[in-house]
């Protein structure tokens, strides 16, 4: 399938900024399931300062905000051209170790109510697939699908309490269970081409956990499937923070306003 995405983030600030910077992981790479045909990025009101892959293979970019300014824009544009290989991404590559994506962080750390999810968990260990498959719905029937509820800080433990969350608090208790049984276990964020509208309000997350004899293979939590060619992976860490599209920090520049812009549509043709 062919995919072209639009994607635009705009802060609007109350007050001329002093100094700010921001790390964008914001550019997909080709790999497994994915070629990344065309990809552009344009910046208003900051400047690229340096492009590195980041420990988990990110394609990352340093900005430094333009002292002064009010407003600062990403907008991204590309065609990615990806195939269904049923969420399985394969091997290991990366500058982190496999062990290191067992360790907890304190967004996935699990409690009493995440564990209480783990315990209907009523299929063999020995069948690996089948019980992370099993665990994708216990975790969404346990956490409804609510916008609004909670913020990029909750944590795993907080949505299960809450019992509502997004696809972030949903990756978020998938990857502290899994770790909690001894799998390896990732965020991933990206694009995700919806059935029924072009316009979105927000990228999409995900999690991929480390199969013997297959490596990782994903898991779209919130729509209780495993990825397939509607998707297009573009970071992946320990959890959001480590892949989050943007994040940074400014000084001087009061509260913010934040709009975001995402279009992602099969292009039938090539243009």
């Amino acid at each position: 399938m062919r995919l072209r995405i639009s994607h635009t983030t705009r802060y609007e600030f109350a007050r001329p900024v002093s100094h700010g910077l921001q790390r964008l992981r914001l550019m997909p790479k080709s790999t497994q399931g994915q070629k990344v045909v065309d990809w552009q990025m344009d910046l208003t009101g900051a400047t690229a300062e340096v492009s590195y892959e980041d420990h988990n293979h990110n394609r990352t970019t340093l900005v430094s905000v333009e002292p002064g300014t009010s407003l600062v824009e990403v907008h991204c544009e590309g065609v990615v051209v990806t195939a269904d290989n049923h969420g399985v991404i394969g091997h290991h590559s990366g500058h982190m170790p496999l062990w290191a994506f067992l360790a907890q962080s304190p967004l996935t750390r699990p409690g009493p109510k995440v564990r209480a999810i783990m315990a209907g968990l009523d299929v063999p260990r020995d069948e690996p697939l089948a019980l992370l498959h099993r665990l994708s719905s216990l975790v969404l029937d346990a956490v409804a699908y609510v916008p609004g509820e909670t913020t990029v800080e909750t944590s795993a433990e907080e949505a299960a309490a809450l019992g509502v969350g997004v696809c972030q608090d949903h990756a978020h208790i998938f990857i502290g269970a899994a770790r909690a049984l001894g799998v390896p276990a990732r965020y991933v964020s990206g694009y995700l081409m919806m059935d029924d509208r072009i316009e979105q309000e927000a990228g999409h997350a995900w999690v991929e956990a480390h199969v013997a004899n297959l490596g990782w293979v994903g898991f779209d939590v919130s729509n209780g499937i495993s990825p397939d060619e509607r998707y297009v992976r573009v970071a992946t860490g320990r959890d959001y923070g480590e892949a989050a599209p943007i994040t940074g920090m400014s000084y001087g520049a009061g509260e913010s306003l934040l709009e975001v812009r995402l279009a992602v549509e099969q292009q039938v043709s090539e243009q």
